[in-house]
């Protein structure tokens, strides 16, 4: 089973989320569990303090690393040491082969940003490596830590009622996107069905899914079209 830690601000913004859907079914199944803690609980003064202007001036205000520090200390007293990631823009991209790792680690904290960051010391002294979603900025880290689980959990092996879904999943084999999909009814508003899919030769629709993504990939993300991911 993986624990999946979110140390956020806002712990009723992510909690009912992980209550639902797969990650839900992957609590209920014993296959992940998560722990949500507000890393404001662990501010010494009376104001409960997490954030500070920044050194050398400049908008906005800074997280502190004592309390997030001492968060993850008594974490990692209570479990064991953690894989460490902070959500951050200045972060390496998440890719589909980071999820397949976490997907095998056995705890994985995900620490929530807010305001203009981290105070850089509370990363280089703690080891996290930094994420970032893509090339955009939010209010703070806690949709992207959402993400990062699900991507993850969903990996699992028994979390999804079948383990195909996954392996067949845009940048799974191969890197690409994923073919088109098709279901009943068989002519919406004038458009068809392929007939190939059809057909019943098994080995007709394999190649045609084949050539369909890949064509989709070329299209839409010709970065893929060479690359491993």
């Amino acid at each position: 089973m993986t624990l999946f830690a979110i140390l956020t601000l806002f712990p009723d913004a992510v909690e009912p989320y992980l209550g639902a859907s797969i990650l839900g079914i992957a609590q209920e199944k014993g296959l992940a569990r998560y722990q949500c803690v507000n890393f404001r609980d662990f501010a010494r003064d009376r104001h409960r303090t997490v954030d500070d202007r920044p050194f050398g001036g400049g908008p906005g205000m800074v997280l502190r690393p004592e309390p997030i520090a001492a968060c993850i200390e008594w974490l990692e007293q209570e479990h064991g040491t953690f894989r460490k990631l902070a959500l951050c823009p200045a972060g390496k991209p998440f890719r589909q082969s980071m999820a397949e790792e976490l997907s095998k680690d056995e705890r994985v904290l995900l620490l929530c940003g807010r305001y203009e960051g981290y105070d850089q010391r509370l990363l280089d002294e703690l080891g996290f490596e930094t994420i970032s979603l893509g090339d955009y900025v939010l209010s703070g880290g806690e949709l992207g830590a959402l993400a990062i689980t699900e991507a993850a959990v969903r990996l699992i092996p028994g979390v999804l009622g079948d383990n195909r879904s996954a392996i067949e999943d845009s940048f799974q084999e191969g890197g690409g996107l994923d073919h088109p999909h098709f279901t009943r009814p068989r002519n919406w508003r004038g458009r068809e069905v392929p007939e190939v899919l059809f057909s019943g030769n098994h080995k007709s629709i394999r190649e045609w899914r084949a050539k369909e993504a890949q064509q989709r990939t070329r299209e839409r993300r010709p970065d893929l079209a060479d690359s491993d991911n």
